[in-house]
């Protein structure tokens, strides 16, 4: 009988200590929300071929890798994709925005300076995307400081000249991994 109450208070302690951890584990894991929406840039090749090899960079096959991967995507149809203001795009749009064709009037730059048309192809390469724009949720645990983050969008963004030839970053396209939020837009 000694043996019974022994082991039944063993078990009861075990149970206890389970118990207390558990609720402390879950109290740890309160998480509180610290922005519901936050924008920024990250850039993926580093601008500075002097810092360490992670700063600013993703290594070369893993970025392309990337690229691709959000292209390819869109460009599909396999990703929705969304203009700067969360209006769906086609993927016709897509198309267009790596190979815009635009018709200009130039003047001559000889007398008699008259104007011409010329017809300009605008043509984005993945190697000119080095950043992406993430919008995100971000959300603390005020225990250990843990963040806990939910990406809500993804665009890729280039760097090209714009008409007067001044080098410029240009967002592509959104795509909205998180269903959640795109149905707050009612764009669906």
């Amino acid at each position: 009988m000694v043996v019974f109450y022994k082991k039944s208070l063993f078990l009861n302690i075990i149970f206890i200590i389970i118990i207390s951890f558990n609720f402390s584990s879950c109290k740890n894991q309160r998480k509180e929300t610290i922005t519901p929406k936050i924008q920024y840039d990250v850039t993926i090749k580093t601008p500075n071929s002097h810092y360490d090899w992670w700063i600013q960079n993703i290594p070369g096959p893993q970025r392309e890798k990337l690229i691709h991967l959000i292209i390819e995507g869109a460009k599909s149809g396999k990703f929705r994709t969304y203009d700067y203001f969360f209006h769906p795009l086609s993927k016709n749009d897509i198309q267009n925005i790596f190979a815009d064709t635009v018709v200009r009037k130039i003047q001559r730059k000889v007398p008699p300076y008259d104007l011409y048309d010329s017809t300009i192809i605008k043509r984005i390469y993945p190697k000119q995307i080095l950043k992406i724009r993430f919008l995100e949720k971000w959300e603390i645990n005020p225990n250990d400081l843990s963040f806990h983050k939910i990406v809500m969008g993804i665009a890729p963004i280039a760097r090209v000249a714009d008409s007067k030839g001044i080098p410029r970053w240009q967002p592509l396209f959104w795509i909205i991994p998180n269903k959640k939020f795109l149905n707050s837009l009612n764009i669906e």
